[in-house]
């Protein structure tokens, strides 16, 4: 099973969602470092059931953004918002909505998976009868259920974001931040998860992921944008991203076409 979203069918699903409410809006966002524009003049939305890509090479911005999203950095300028809050200034209120799942997950190793999540229920003030009914759920479509008894420092990177997967889901978020959610997964995981976010973002999550995998976002994601030096470059259906950088090919034509950047590069 070489590509889990060919298999699914989900080219070209949920573009109905493009009519949908932004519920993440990004405006004019920029972030310096010293003399450095890590992030500059960043605009996109995000809707409602609507699932969004970042694309870029490395050091294009992405996981910057993501941390100003997840209100770990404050702007240099611009606004970055979730339904209305200042990601920054109501990180608290924010974070209520949000479920964020980070490229590499980190767990206290001699807790057990269950034991993290009872912490990160109670964390949440979540009541714990209903924390443990939503893990059952989560763990079972995740097929990641006996793993709860196992510790955290026996995990492979797959197992870890299947963890992290369920500690962001628990309490129902109305939108996700995803950084690689597929990395470290073999293809069996990755269709597992692809089917619980295409389930999640067709009832109503907003969910927003960085990847690497060009041919996955293409195929899994109503619309993507692509960073270049920290700088939105472009923004569109994979199918509009298509014929306008790439003649219609793949995505990932019309990425190199719009990064200026050679395919064995």
């Amino acid at each position: 099973m070489d590509d889990p979203t060919e298999e699914l069918g989900l080219e070209g699903a949920g573009r109905s969602t493009l009519d949908a409410a932004a519920i993440v809006e990004v405006d004019a966002l920029g972030k310096d470092f010293g003399s450095f524009a890590a992030v500059d003049e960043l605009s996109f939305d995000v809707r409602i059931g609507e699932i969004f890509a970042l694309l870029g090479p490395n050091g294009a911005g992405k996981t910057t953004t993501i941390r100003m999203l997840m209100g770990m950095l404050a702007p240099s300028r611009g606004q970055v918002r979730i339904d209305g809050l200042d990601c920054f200034e109501d990180r608290a209120m924010v974070m209520a909505q949000v479920g964020y799942l980070p490229d590499e997950p980190l767990f206290y190793e001699h807790l057990t998976g269950g034991e993290v999540v009872r912490f990160c229920a109670s964390m949440r003030g979540m009541d714990m009868r209903e924390a443990a009914e939503r893990t059952t759920q989560l763990a079972e479509q995740l097929d990641f259920a006996e793993a709860l008894d196992e510790y955290a420092l026996n995990y492979s990177m797959g197992m870890k974001k299947k963890l992290a997967l369920v500690c962001a889901m628990l309490h129902g978020p109305r939108v996700l931040i995803l950084d690689e959610p597929t990395n470290g997964l073999d293809p069996i995981a990755t269709r597992t998860m692809i089917t619980l976010l295409t389930g999640l973002a067709a009832s109503g999550t907003a969910i927003l992921y960085s990847t690497h995998l060009i041919a996955q976002a293409e195929k899994l994601c109503h619309r993507v944008a692509i960073l270049h030096r920290g700088r939105l470059a472009a923004l569109g259906t994979p199918d509009e991203l298509r014929q306008t950088f790439a003649r219609g090919t793949t995505l990932e034509e019309a990425f190199f076409a719009v990064t200026d950047a050679a395919p064995d590069a």
